[in-house]
């Protein structure tokens, strides 16, 4: 079932067209992610979604119902993350938690004794009466989740939820979004860090100066960009002097050998694996592996947009206005 369905979704500032006629959909219990560098869009994409800026042209639906002109009375299902904090640094980790919870019209003490027990599902409890500006980054980045889904919505909005955070900190942030995946939270997340994509995500969309330029599971966009069937045979001798018997043998497969007794093979097709184990083995050649080659996520990412991966940098559009939690925008 589609929780949210965007179409022909458009922004603009001043002239400036920051996402353009984006079409996508996001199924009730997937992660579903935006991938691409910053300045693509993601952010703003998130902010429409969620009320946090005005959409140009376009429809939303959440649940098959357009919220288009009336987002207030879908911000009750959504929880938001956005990408720079957005609790208030003079209240402790509780009371941030505790005032969200308000926001999203929780009883007191409802919303008390979930505090309670996300502080310790995210490993908060010892941080929870420290005003929110003592916390690392990575402690206020895990408090700001806690936030999103203190009032435990349908679906959880995450953007760029590891960035300027150390290894061990965005470690944990992943482990939380699999966690909350896994007890059916639906989630979407932007990223411009390809292996977080492919990690988290179950479906991506590629998202380059405001348009998605493909979108499909990991699986699909591998073989999308994958031309040819490849397999990696290592071998218990030498090749080197076979390649002209192995071609007359096998028309139409393509053969790379290289230096460490590793052969590829290359063919349009889906082929067979015995038969060349047994051109192999016939020439004491033992196989001691067969391994499908598929490209990286990397390089389909490079194949489809031209964007290598170190130019994924700080180009930021115009942002829009945030509010805690997007409950009072």
């Amino acid at each position: 079932m589609k929780i949210i369905e965007a179409e022909n979704l458009t922004k603009t500032f001043n002239g400036f067209t920051a996402v353009n006629g984006v079409n996508f959909h996001i199924n009730r219990g997937e992660i579903f992610g935006f991938l691409g560098p910053n300045g693509a869009g993601k952010t703003t994409i998130i902010n429409m979604l969620t009320g946090l800026a005005k959409i140009t042209a376009g429809q939303v639906k959440l649940l098959g119902e357009d919220y288009t002109r009336s987002v207030k009375k879908a911000q009750a299902l959504m929880g938001i993350v956005p990408d720079e904090s957005n609790l208030y640094e003079e209240l402790s980790g509780r009371e941030n938690l505790c005032f969200c919870g308000a926001l999203y019209g929780m009883e007191k003490g409802l919303r008390e004794a979930r505090a309670d027990r996300l502080l310790e599902q995210f490993e908060l409890v010892e941080a929870a009466g420290r005003p929110f500006r003592a916390y690392s980054k990575g402690m206020k980045r895990k408090l700001a989740i806690a936030a999103g889904i203190i009032h435990q919505p349908e679906i959880l909005f995450l953007d760029e939820p590891t960035t300027g955070i150390d290894v061990g900190f965005a470690r944990q942030i992943r482990k939380l979004i699999v966690d909350l995946h896994r007890r059916g939270t639906t989630i979407f997340l932007t990223t411009h860090y390809i292996e977080e994509a492919e990690r988290l995500c179950e479906r991506l969309a590629f998202i380059v100066r405001g348009k998605i330029v493909r979108e499909g599971t990991v699986d699909e966009l591998m073989k999308e960009a994958q031309r040819d069937n490849i397999v990696r045979f290592t071998l218990g001798g030498d090749f080197s002097g076979l390649a002209g018997e192995f071609k007359a043998r096998f028309p139409g497969y393509a053969i790379q050998a290289g230096q460490d007794s590793g052969v590829s093979i290359h063919a349009p097709a889906p082929f067979p694996l015995l038969p060349l184990v047994q051109f192999f083995e016939e020439r004491s050649l033992p196989v001691y592996e067969a391994k499908i080659v598929r490209p990286s996520l990397e390089e389909v990412f490079v194949k489809i947009t031209g964007i290598e991966p170190q130019k994924m940098q700080n180009q930021q559009g115009p942002k829009s206005m945030k509010g805690p939690q997007g409950a009072r925008s």
